[in-house]
C-alpha cells in the first residue's frame, strides 16, 4: 500500500454546521461542550440505538483501568492517545500520573474545539508532561515527528486507539496504519483498542450517523476487530466486551457492543 489517501487536514476554525465525532461523544457523556448540531444527531442515535450513550461510558471505564493496568502493572511510562476527543475527568493522563507521577503523555486529534480545550484543561504533574498534537492520526509522519518531542520512542510506549479505527473504513487501510504506529515503537510497547462490533443494530446505526452528517463511523465482525491484535501477545483476559475487561465490580446489564484489547508487541 503506498501512501495515505484522504488525510483530513486540521481545520483552523470550529465549524458549527457540522456534527463532529468528539463533540457528539462528548453529548452522549452528559457534557457541555457541544453544538446544537451535535445534540441533534447524538439524539437521534440514542433513539436508534439506546446502548450508544452505555458505550460511550463503557469506553471512558475501559481506558481508566487499562491505563491504570499498564502504569501501575506493566511499568509503562509513555501513551500516545490517538483520536483523543474532549478532555473528561479521569483523563490519560490523570489516570497514568496518579500512578506514575513522571509518566509522559501526547494526546492526538483534529478538532479544533478539541485543540482549544486541550490548551486549557490538558495539565502534567511537574514530574511528568503532557501534550497535544493537531493532526489526523491518519498521517502517521506528522504524529510521530511531534509526538517525539515529548515521548522517547526508543522506550516503550502504549498506543491507545479508542473509538477511533472505525472511521478508516477499508480494514486493510486500518491495519496498515496500526502497523505503522507499532513499526514506529519498540518491543515492550502496547496496543490498547477498542471498536464497535458489527451487529444488525450497530449497521443501521453507523448509516443514521452517516446520513447525519457526521464523518462515517464503521463497525466491523469481531474477527476483524480481533485481527488488529495480530503479532501481537493479548493481556489476559484477552478479546471482548470492553464491559468484561478487567471490571472493577462485578458488570451490570449486558455486555456492550464494543470489544477491544489490550496487547504487547514482543
Amino acid at each position: 500500500m503506498s501512501g495515505v489517501p484522504d488525510i483530513e487536514v486540521p481545520a483552523d476554525g470550529i465549524d458549527t454546521t457540522t456534527p463532529h465525532s468528539a463533540r457528539v461523544w462528548n453529548y452522549w457523556l452528559g457534557g457541555k461542550d457541544n453544538y446544537e448540531v451535535d445534540r441533534r444527531l447524538g439524539a437521534t442515535m440514542e433513539q436508534l440505538y439506546p446502548q450508544i450513550i452505555d458505550i460511550a461510558r463503557a469506553s471512558r471505564r475501559f481506558q481508566a483501568r487499562a491505563v491504570r493496568y499498564l502504569a501501575e502493572e506493566a511499568g509503562v511510562r509513555q501513551f500516545l492517545d490517538l483520536g483523543t476527543g474532549l478532555p473528561t475527568a479521569h483523563a490519560t493522563h490523570e489516570v497514568a500520573q496518579a500512578v506514575a507521577p513522571e509518566a509522559r503523555v501526547v494526546y492526538v486529534d483534529h478538532d479544533p474545539i478539541v485543540l482549544a480545550h486541550a490548551r486549557a484543561l490538558l495539565t502534567s504533574s511537574p514530574e511528568g508532561a503532557t501534550d497535544y498534537v493537531h493532526a489526523d492520526l491518519r498521517d502517521t509522519g506528522t504524529v510521530l515527528r511531534e509526538a517525539a518531542r515529548t515521548l522517547d520512542l526508543r522506550q516503550p510506549v502504549a498506543l491507545m486507539v479508542l473509538s477511533t479505527l472505525g472511521h478508516v473504513a477499508d480494514p486493510v487501510e486500518a491495519a496498515a496504519l496500526l502497523r505503522r504506529y507499532l513499526d514506529a515503537v519498540p518491543s515492550g510497547s502496547f496496543l490498547m483498542l477498542c471498536d464497535t462490533i458489527e451487529t444488525e443494530e450497530t449497521l443501521a446505526a453507523s448509516d443514521e450517523y452517516a446520513d447525519g452528517g457526521a464523518m462515517p463511523y464503521i463497525s466491523r465482525p469481531k474477527e476483524i476487530v480481533r485481527s488488529f491484535a495480530d503479532g501481537l501477545d493479548l493481556v489476559a483476559p484477552g478479546f471482548g466486551s470492553i464491559s468484561l475487561w478487567r471490571p472493577e465490580e462485578p458488570a451490570a446489564g449486558e455486555p456492550v457492543d464494543q470489544w477491544g484489547f489490550v496487547a504487547v508487541k514482543p
